[in-house]
Order: C-alpha cells, then structure tokens, then sequence
C-alpha cells in the first residue's frame, strides 16, 4: 500500500510538474483576475479533467480509444489547431493588472471551455496519462490500485490550486504586468512547439 501511494505521488508530481499548456493557462487566469476565487472555475475544471483522464488510464478505457487510429489522427489534428490559435491568443494578451481591460479576463464559462480544451485537446498529455499512468498502475490490483489512483488524482487538484494561487501572488507583484508579458511569449512559444511536435508526430 505504501508503495502504491510514494509511486502515484512521485510519478503524477513528475507529469504534472513541466511547463505545458494547461499549467501555463491555469496559471496565467491566476494571476489576471482580481480574485483568486475568480479563477476557481479554471483550478476546478483542470483538476476534473485531469481526473478523468488518470481514471480513463487506470481502467484502460483510454488504450482501447487511442487504439484507434482515425480517432488518434483526429485528435491530434484538433489538438494541433487548437495549440496554434491558444498561442496567438496568448501572444497577443496583455497582462498589465493596472488596465486589465486589454487582459484576457475569461468569464467562468470561457474560463471552464478553454480550461477543457488545454485538457482534453492536449494529445501530448494525453498519451503522458495513459502511456505513464495508465501502464505503471498495472502493476496494482485492488486496494492498491484504488490508493495508487487516488493519490495520482489528489496531486492534480493540489497542484493545479497551488499553481492558481502562484499565479495570483505574482499578479498581485507584477503590478506593472512585465514579467507576465514574458510569461506569456514563452507560453506561447511553448505552445507553438508543442503543435510542431505533434505535427511532426503525425507524419
């Protein structure tokens, strides 16, 4: 059992943990809305999708999807044009908390559709779930497996609420919004290459 719980706790904090799009969209609504609680819609979102996801895997729902390659091409034909237009949008932002007016200050129901897409459009991340998760729950059975699951689910929602908070502490210093301008050109360009990458992937 405590094997089960440092593996999922490890392996989920190592997924979750490098700069991609959906941390970088989490973050970036945590630190332009004027109250933290304005950007539970996107922390919340995040978090369910990515138990979706991580559930998806674990029972292996998700392999036999993926398994189809009309469905696979799709998705990363979905994902690469979704990639490409959320990195304009990203581009062109502005992050200035003095005149958020010009900032991208989504609405809870914008906030809950792009929150799903940067989840759910992801292909990268998706094959990181099942490819990762999905293959090294195998090795559990019963409880094991359920503790396993958890605590992979559970590392998701305190990330993704402690990156929101990140976010709204730095907005909160970066009154001027300069360092959230650069944010936001790396962001973009992470997101441009993660489409090339998925691109090249395909061909």
């Amino acid at each position: 059992m405590v094997e089960a719980i440092f593996h999922g706790f490890i392996l989920a904090l190592g997924l979750i943990l490098p700069l991609g799009v959906q941390n970088i969209f989490v973050f970036n609504q945590g630190a332009i809305q004027p109250k933290f609680v304005r950007a539970l819609p996107v922390i919340i979102t995040a978090s369910i999708c990515d138990t979706l996801l991580i559930t998806l895997a674990v029972l292996g729902v998700s392999v036999v999807v993926l398994g189809s390659y009309w469905i696979k091409t799709a998705l990363f034909v979905a994902g690469i044009f979704f990639l490409v237009y959320m990195g304009f949008v990203t581009w062109r932002s502005k992050s200035s908390t003095v005149n958020q007016e010009q900032s991208v200050l989504f609405t809870p129901g914008k906030q809950i559709a792009f929150a799903m897409s940067v989840s759910l459009l992801n292909p990268h991340a998706i094959l990181d779930t099942v490819g990762v998760i999905g293959t090294s729950s195998l090795k559990y059975a019963g409880v094991e497996k359920i503790a396993f699951t958890a605590v992979c689910i559970l590392v998701s929602w305190m990330w993704f609420t402690g990156l929101g908070m990140a976010g709204r502490i730095t907005g909160k210093m970066d009154q001027s919004g300069g360092f959230l301008e650069i944010v936001n050109k790396i962001s973009a360009c992470i997101m441009w290459g993660t489409a090339i990458y998925i691109g090249i992937s395909l061909i």
